[in-house]
């Protein structure tokens, strides 16, 4: 399933990175452009944390926590053989490396930098693309996981009911 979620984590992080850039161009002297009234805008914010700037002064921690998902995902679909679970494990990929680039490559330093965040949803938060990936892969990741997809795909459901002992 390489063929289907590297690319599909390579497209949400060329996404993510695109509008980040647009976020410096459009947004850099402090312009909220509105989507929908205030409920939805986007307004500039660098982030030195995780989410709702937690953990602003363990930003190394998070990109070592970036690297080890990246790495433990990339390293397990070898063995995935399901669609949804390719899908899901891909956009949870995009999602970490869109913002670990930035950690790597952004001010202040080198695995230490801020990530650009740019939608503000009604002032609780403001996030990017990645963070939007990362909250629905996770999402559908709970889902899947309720669900019983198998991470091997329909055979892997057979030989499981095929291995259960019949009960009469």
């Amino acid at each position: 399933m390489y063929k289907l979620a590297l690319p599909l984590g390579l497209i949400i992080t060329l996404v993510d990175q695109a509008t980040k850039y647009w976020a410096e161009q459009a947004l850099s002297d402090g312009q909220r452009i509105s989507v929908i009234g205030d409920f939805l805008s986007f307004t500039l914010v660098y982030n030195p944390g995780a989410a709702f700037s937690f953990g602003t002064g363990n930003t190394w921690l998070f990109t070592i926590f970036s690297i080890v998902v990246i790495a433990v995902i990339t390293y397990v679909l070898k063995e995935c053989k399901s669609k949804p679970w390719a899908i899901t494990l891909g956009v949870i990929v995009g999602g970490a490396m869109g913002n670990f680039i930035d950690r790597i490559f952004r001010d202040p330093s080198f695995g230490q930098g801020h990530v650009v965040d740019f939608i503000n949803y009604n002032g609780w938060f403001v996030g990017n693309v990645a963070d939007v990936a990362l909250v629905l892969g996770v999402a559908a990741l709970i889902v899947i996981e309720l669900k019983g997809v198998p991470f091997g795909g329909k055979q892997a459901r057979a030989e499981d009911e095929e291995a259960e002992p019949v009960h009469e």
